[in-house]
């Protein structure tokens, strides 16, 4: 009998010893029969989450649609911005028009800015897109500081450019010279006319020939001539022979040579219409 009881005992095994800290999967199980159980228990679940399932398929092509939609985006529209005295707005929205109809996305703007650059008047552009289908442009116009030699104009930053209508700059001072000097006849130009205004009297223009004979030119209609070397200093003794000898008289004064050493030559008006066109 106790033998018999061993055996027994023997056949059902022991719980085996569960490790401290050890986690069970039991629960996992459990929880997913959950679920099971409460979509066997209610039919409708079943029915939504499919539901969710085919609007989500049904919602990718309608995605993919609108980004390649977006991505063939066109230009439908172009704004202008910026002051304008020798170009137009009306010009450069046609000329900034040829672009219309084109990509949003792969337009190169930098092509646009280049194309508008190039005309006369533009000093710079700057091209910006706004969603979903207009181009903005920013134009920034030459500032016309005088007339250059042959009707040409010459900005404030030094840059000669000859449009097609440079009379609307209006009056300005007419400079002159070679090309590659365009910058110190602007600089001379500028520290005559300061000193000039100090003095009452007011710039109308300079000239540089090739061979690098400086003249100046008064809005009075009178002509200095002030030669190649020592130039300030004669453009100095002119002034102090004006305010001494000739400011009294300046209506009659036709032409100053300032290339004397101790002093300058005048040439009067009556002079001149004394000698007669013949002479």
């Amino acid at each position: 009998m106790l033998e018999t009881l061993l055996i027994r005992s023997r056949a059902v095994p022991s719980e085996p010893s569960r490790r401290r800290g050890a986690t069970s999967l039991e629960p996992e199980r459990d929880r997913f029969g959950v679920l099971k159980a409460v979509l066997a228990a209610v039919p409708w679940l079943q029915v939504g989450m499919g539901a969710v399932v085919v609007m989500l398929a049904a919602l990718v092509p309608w995605g993919t649609g609108k980004v390649l939609g977006a991505m063939d985006q066109q230009f439908m529209a172009v704004d202008v911005n910026g002051q304008f005295l020798g170009d137009s707005r009306v010009a450069i929205e046609r000329a900034a028009g040829n672009w219309i109809g084109k990509s949003y996305f792969s337009t190169d703007l930098s092509e646009i800015k280049t194309s508008l650059e190039q005309r006369p008047w533009v000093e710079s552009a700057a091209v910006r897109r706004v969603w979903p289908d207009r181009l903005v442009v920013d134009v920034r116009e030459k500032k016309p500081l005088a007339y250059w030699t042959d009707g040409r104009l010459v900005s404030r930053t030094g840059e000669l450019f000859a449009p097609a209508n440079p009379e609307v700059a209006g009056r300005l001072p007419r400079l002159a010279g070679p090309d590659e000097r365009v910058r110190d006849v602007i600089r001379m130009a500028q520290s005559m006319s300061e000193q000039l205004q100090g003095h009452g009297l007011n710039f109308a223009g300079l000239t540089l020939e090739q061979r690098g004979a400086w003249t100046l030119h008064l809005a009075s209609g009178i002509e200095v001539v002030l030669g190649r070397d020592q130039v300030e200093q004669r453009f100095e003794r002119f002034i102090t022979v004006y305010e001494t000898r000739l400011a009294s008289r300046s209506d009659e004064v036709s032409r100053v040579d300032a290339r004397y050493t101790n002093g300058v030559a005048v040439q009067w008006k009556a002079a001149e219409t004394a000698a007669g066109p013949n002479s």
